[in-house]
């Protein structure tokens, strides 16, 4: 399909930034820039109905990492390297907030919860150990200590007699973020299309796979997973499995929840449970960019809900789903040029939410 001439002219003649990828990153990028340089013409172009990778599939954890994480970081990275990152994924949190309003995005402080299961003793026994060295790490950051023991009272079982506890994680309603961000870019005079989806970048011109062209004087290419297809093996896709329960009656389960060093998580929400993870069951089989059910992992979500999660209640599954995420060999995002006036913000390592807005920012200044 080919643009008229008054598609052409009207949308997509003169632009200054041209931003590929709908999600946090790409949003924020765009605001953020357009903010700083109200006269520029900057569109969004994504290739999907709605953003596709994960911003509108993640469980809403406005979260930095659960101690057995932070843990398994300090064995792969630096005690710096460690801090930063946290540091970078607190300041987004801040910079999300901030950008859009606790109450557009449904933010609830409940606090943070880690939880070890039964046969995960040596793991529990670390984890409490390192509480007060986490604590003294994390310091410079907070400002104060974040993480504490606590009692199990929401009827797990099948879990270690202490869950860990972080005082300043909290949830948000993703749906509600990715409407508000889309509102604001709006606002500020960000034009977003969906449906175009990009073959490739030559020279400052962008290839749509429906046969048109686009120039652009700077472009972003914030795809998150799907980054390989620009810097190859830097960003690895993993896929994530979730599932969402119906309405549960008395649920007691508030906040979220973290187990076997973050890959399982779960929080409630409208009086259901979300659940996902799971993708260290099989890593090479989640290894990939295509959307699609591994029923290994998804029996899995299934069988913790029976287990540990909601034991001895009834419960049924509402429905499933997969989301996309960019990882790789370090947690760090990719914030750089990747030829003249063509940028990347990639590589968030599952932690979008809180990373989302400060590498938009950041992008928007390298920018």
């Amino acid at each position: 399909m080919k643009w008229s001439y008054w598609e052409r002219e009207t949308w997509f003649k003169d632009l200054d930034l041209a931003v590929i990828g709908s999600g946090i990153v790409g949003l924020t990028t765009a605001i953020y820039y357009k903010q700083k340089h109200p006269d520029k013409k900057v569109v969004v172009l994504e290739k999907g109905s709605l953003p596709k990778g994960a911003s509108t599939k993640n469980a809403g954890f406005a979260c930095f990492g659960s101690v057995s994480e932070i843990l398994s970081d300090l064995n792969t990275h630096s005690h710096r390297e460690v801090v930063d990152l946290i540091e970078k994924r607190w300041k987004g949190l801040t910079r999300l907030r901030s950008l859009l309003g606790d109450q557009n995005i449904d933010y609830k402080n409940w606090g943070g919860y880690e939880l070890f299961t039964d046969n995960q003793e040596e793991l529990y026994q670390q984890c409490l150990t390192a509480i007060p060295e986490i604590n003294e790490l994390l310091q410079p950051v907070f400002g104060k200590e974040v993480f504490r023991t606590t009692s199990n009272d929401q009827g797990f079982q099948k879990v270690q007699d202490k869950l860990l506890f972080n005082s300043v994680e909290g949830q948000i309603n993703t749906g509600s973020m990715m409407s508000t961000l889309l509102s604001k870019a709006r606002e500020v005079g960000v034009q977003v299309f969906f449906g175009l989806e990009v073959e490739a970048i030559e020279s400052g011109s962008i290839y749509l796979a429906q046969g048109d062209k686009i120039q652009a004087n700077k472009i972003a290419v914030c795809t998150n997973g799907f980054g390989s297809k620009w810097i190859g093996e830097e960003v690895v896709p993993a896929r994530a499995q979730v599932l969402i329960t119906k309405p549960i009656p008395n649920l007691k389960i508030q906040g979220t929840f973290h187990l076997d060093e973050g890959y399982y998580y779960f929080r409630n929400i409208d009086n259901r449970v979300l659940l996902g993870g799971g993708r260290n069951l099989d890593f090479q089989g989640e290894k990939t960019d295509e959307f699609g059910f591994n029923n290994k992992i998804q029996d899995s979500l299934t069988q913790l809900l029976e287990d540990s999660i909601l034991p001895g209640q009834k419960f049924e599954v509402d429905s499933r789903w997969t989301g996309i995420m960019g990882v790789g060999s370090q947690k760090s995002p990719i914030i750089r040029e990747l030829e003249p006036n063509v940028f990347c913000g990639l590589r968030l390592g599952g932690m979008g939410v809180a990373l989302g807005s400060e590498v938009g920012y950041e992008l928007s200044n390298l920018l």
